[in-house]
């Protein structure tokens, strides 16, 4: 389920979202870090999530940018990895528009827990709120709709989801507001946009 055998034309046709979302990381990436050119660091300086500039002129757009910008090439790879790992079986379930809504509104959901609640001069870049937010997803899943996953994947979810709150809280410079309340926002999305009556599995 998690492991990817589909070519790199065949993953772009069948995943569309996901790859559009990777392709966007790792862009902006290159284009604000790798080539730091004066106009891509202000695009940088504009998307980036930062809790004074919020609070002071309600520039609430950037708890939705911040999503997509990344401290660092390892920042951008790990998060689009796992989005390349556990992304496509939900693209598939959900369809386009609702993977949309479950990424985006774990992000927003993570982000503005941030906002809330982190230090008022807290800045703050990358789609872990939204990964997490998948992870979210699959807890529901999980808990309230066990026929659409299989022993093998639940124990691999459980795992790296133990694994990865472990790590939210031991390593320096992780946003644990995002992290945790992202989990939860995917949590609450899946129960909006995942049927009750499904009865095949997603794979």
């Amino acid at each position: 389920m998690f492991f990817r055998t589909e070519s790199f034309q065949q993953f772009l046709k069948f995943y569309p979202i996901v790859s559009i979302i990777v392709g966007i990381n790792l862009g902006l990436w290159l284009l604000t870090e790798f080539l730091p050119i004066p106009f891509f660091e202000s695009i940088r300086a504009l998307g980036v999530g930062n809790n004074f500039l919020i609070e002071v002129n309600n520039e609430y757009w950037r708890v939705v940018t911040a999503i997509f910008f990344h401290y660092g090439l390892f920042h951008a790879l790990f998060n689009s990895f796992s989005l390349v790992l556990f992304g496509p079986p939900l693209e598939r379930m959900l369809g386009k528009v609702k993977f949309i809504i479950l990424y985006v509104g774990a992000g927003v959901i993570g982000n503005l827990a941030t906002f809330w609640l982190g230090h008022i001069f807290l800045q703050h870049a990358g789609a872990s709120g939204a990964v997490f937010g998948i992870f979210g997803a699959y807890l529901f899943i999980i808990f309230f709709r066990k026929h659409l996953i299989d022993y093998q994947s639940k124990q691999i979810i459980v795992v790296i989801l133990v694994i990865a709150l472990i790590m939210t809280f031991i390593r320096p410079g992780i946003n644990e507001f995002a992290h945790i309340f992202g989990l939860i926002g995917g949590f609450a999305l899946a129960n909006l946009l995942i049927p009750e009556k499904r009865n095949t599995r997603w794979i």
